[in-house]
C-alpha cells in the first residue's frame, strides 16, 4: 500500500563429518556409476527449477545517489505525487485529513488545498492534461479536479480498491494492491486491458503508488524500501531501485512512515521521492 532485493542468508556451517559415509574401494562401479548419475539428476532438477523461479536473466539492481534535498510536510500522509510545470501536486491520506495540494518544490509550502470528505481515504494522484485524478482507498470512488481552480469536476466508480494512478498519455494506469495493473480510458474509466506484474515467475503484490518514467511504469511495493520499474507492455520487471537507507532516521522506528511517492520531471530528467510523514523530499540519481 516480495522483495525482489533482499539481504543474503547466512551460509549454514559444514559439519566436520560426512552424514553418511563415503564408498567403499570394494563398492562395484555399477552402483557408484548410478550414484553419481542420481547426483547429477538432482542437481539439474534443483538448478532448473530455480532458473525456471528467476527468469532467464538476472533483473537488474539500482542503487542510488541524492542529488538534493528539499522540505515535505512531515503531516503529509503521501499517497500519491506528480511534478508538473514547476511544483508538486500531492495526494494525500488517512481519514479525516485527506488532502489534495498544490505544493512548491523549493520550500515545500502549500500552494493550494482541497480536503476530502472525512468518509474518504485519499489515494494515488495523477495530472492528465487540465485534470487532477485522486482515488479513494475503499470508497470506490475517484474524483476529478479542474488542475487550476481545484474545483471537483465529476467522480466516477473504480471497482475495488484504488491504491496508485498514473498515465502514459493516452491511458491511465490504475493499481489496487494486488499484482495486476488495469489501463482505464481517461474519458470513460472503462477499463481497457489488464497486466500482470511479474520479477521472473514470481507475481509482484502490493504495488502501490505509480509514476510513469521513460517508457516505464514505475511502481512503490507497498512496505518495502525498493520501487519496481514494470515494463507497459509485458508486466515484467525490469529493475529494481534499492532505497534502503534514504529513510529518516527520526523515522526508523515508525512503522506508518514507509516509503511512497514518486514524481519525474521529464524536462530536466529529475526523479523525486519522498514516503509518508517525512519532512524531506528527495531528488536522487541512479546508480549501479
Amino acid at each position: 500500500m516480495n522483495s525482489a532485493v533482499k539481504r543474503r542468508p547466512k551460509a549454514s556451517r559444514l559439519p566436520t563429518e560426512p552424514a553418511v559415509s563415503p564408498l567403499s574401494n570394494a563398492t562395484p562401479w555399477r552402483a557408484r556409476r548410478s550414484w553419481i548419475l542420481l547426483l547429477l539428476v538432482s542437481v539439474f532438477g534443483v538448478t532448473f527449477a530455480a532458473w525456471l523461479m528467476a527468469g532467464p536473466s538476472k533483473v537488474p539492481a539500482y542503487g542510488f545517489e541524492v542529488v538534493a534535498q528539499y522540505p515535505h510536510d512531515d503531516t503529509a500522509y503521501c499517497q500519491g505525487l506528480v511534478y508538473r510545470d514547476g511544483v508538486l501536486y500531492e495526494g494525500t491520506g488517512r481519514y479525516g485529513q485527506s488532502t489534495l495540494r498544490k505544493v512548491d518544490l523549493v520550500s515545500g509550502k502549500v500552494l493550494q488545498r482541497v480536503d476530502l470528505h472525512r468518509q474518504w481515504f485519499g489515494e494515488g494522484t495523477t495530472v492528465y492534461g487540465d485534470r487532477i485524478i485522486q482515488l479513494t482507498w475503499k470508497s470506490g470512488i475517484g474524483i476529478v479536479y479542474d488542475k487550476v481552480s481545484f474545483q471537483q469536476v465529476m467522480q466516477f466508480r473504480i471497482s475495488g480498491e484504488g491504491w496508485g494512478i498514473t498515465h502514459d498519455g493516452r491511458q491511465l494506469i490504475m493499481s489496487d494492491g494486488s499484482p495486476t495493473l488495469r489501463f482505464l480510458d481517461p474519458d470513460t474509466f472503462q477499463v481497457q486491458r489488464r497486466l500482470t506484474v511479474q520479477s521472473g515467475r514470481q507475481r509482484v503484490t502490493r504495488l502501490n503508488e505509480l509514476e510513469y518514467i521513460e517508457g516505464e511504469i514505475w511502481a512503490n511495493v507497498w512496505g518495502e524500501e525498493y520501487l519496481a520499474r514494470i515494463s507497459p507492455e509485458t508486466g515484467l520487471v525490469l529493475g529494481w531501485v534499492d532505497l534502503r537507507g534514504l529513510k529518516p532516521s527520526s523515522l526508523r522506528h515508525d512503522r506508518e512512515a514507509v516509503l511512497n511517492g514518486i514524481a519525474y520531471d521529464s524536462k530536466d530528467k529529475r526523479i523525486f521521492v519522498t514516503g509518508k510523514n517525512w519532512p524531506q523530499l528527495y531528488e536522487i540519481r541512479l546508480v549501479q
